[in-house]
C-alpha cells in the first residue's frame, strides 16, 4: 500500500510529465526587447525573431507550427522574440524587414537563416535548427 508520501511524489511526477512541455514553452516567447535582443546577440545565444500581425494567416500558422515546434527540450534555450509589425515599425526596419511573416534566426550573434511567408512546418524547423 502506498503511503501518503510516496503517492505525492508519484502524482508530482506524472504531473511533471504531462505539463512540462507546456511549461517549457509558457514564458519562451517575449514581446521584442532592445536590451533582450542586443544581450542574446552579444552572448551568442540562439535566437529565433518573428515579425507577425495578430491579423495576418500566415502569421497564425507560423505560430501554431512554432507553438509545436519549440515545445522540444532541444529548443529550451532558444531566445524568441516577437515584433509586432503595426506597432514596431522602428524596429521592422531596423531588422531588415519588409513584410509581417517573417522569421529571422540567429547563432554566435549573427544572422544565419531568414523566411518570408514560411508556412511548412519541415522547413520552419529547418529554419529554427539553423540556430544550433
Amino acid at each position: 500500500m502506498l503511503d501518503r508520501r510516496m503517492f505525492m511524489a508519484l502524482a508530482a511526477v506524472a504531473c511533471a510529465a504531462v505539463f512540462a512541455p507546456a511549461l517549457v514553452r509558457a514564458n519562451a516567447v517575449a514581446p521584442f526587447d532592445q536590451a533582450a535582443y542586443d544581450a542574446a546577440l552579444t552572448a551568442g545565444k540562439p535566437m529565433l525573431v518573428e515579425i507577425s500581425a495578430p491579423w495576418c494567416p500566415t502569421c497564425r500558422a507560423q505560430k501554431a507550427v512554432l507553438d509545436e515546434l519549440l515545445t522540444d527540450p532541444k529548443f529550451a534555450d532558444l531566445v524568441h522574440l516577437d515584433v509586432d509589425f503595426d506597432t514596431r515599425k522602428d524596429v521592422v526596419r531596423a531588422l531588415g524587414a519588409r513584410t509581417q511573416s517573417t522569421l529571422i534566426v540567429y547563432s554566435d550573434g549573427v544572422e544565419v537563416a531568414r523566411a518570408v511567408g514560411e508556412v511548412r512546418p519541415e522547413m520552419i524547423a529547418a529554419l529554427v535548427n539553423a540556430a544550433y
